[in-house]
């Protein structure tokens, strides 16, 4: 059994706890039903996005989303980051970084060229975590976002 499992509309209900775990720890305030709205949309076919659950898929122990875009820069399709989360009882046993090992290859047999993520600043253990995984900061780029 592999530790990534392809998420579908059918995981809709085991996902919603997990993002809402995720959210709690980020302080990112979204009702369940905002939740669940993002959730179906993901699985519309209406997006470029993905999510894979980590661990055994009747009980994961967390997710990982990817939406995907175009980087002329980068040389075509890339692939951002949305949320990961791994429960933190489970956290320091390597599952985050086998996940994200076994997600690369997938998502470079997608066609995706690079990968970006943002976290939190002052977050260093995590800023770790994504540098051991062979992340970098841009150091000529700040991201900026303006919510519609």
């Amino acid at each position: 059994m592999s530790l990534l499992t392809l998420a579908t509309a059918d995981d809709i209900e085991t996902l919603l706890p997990l993002v809402a775990a995720f959210h709690k720890h980020h302080e990112i305030t979204q009702s369940q039903a905002q939740r669940r709205a993002a959730l179906e949309m993901l699985f519309s076919g209406d997006v470029q996005a993905a999510a894979w659950l980590i661990g055994p898929p009747r009980a994961p122990v967390g997710y990982i989303a990817v939406a995907f875009g175009f980087s002329i820069e980068l040389g075509g399709r890339d692939a951002f980051v949305d949320e990961f989360y791994i429960r933190p009882a489970v956290r320091g046993r390597g599952m985050g970084t086998q996940a994200l090992q076994l997600l690369l290859p997938t998502l470079r047999q997608m066609g995706v060229r690079a990968i970006h993520l943002e976290t939190r600043q002052g977050a260093a253990e995590t800023l770790r975590f994504y540098q051991r995984n062979g992340f970098e900061a841009r150091s000529r780029y700040h991201l900026m976002t303006r919510v519609l």
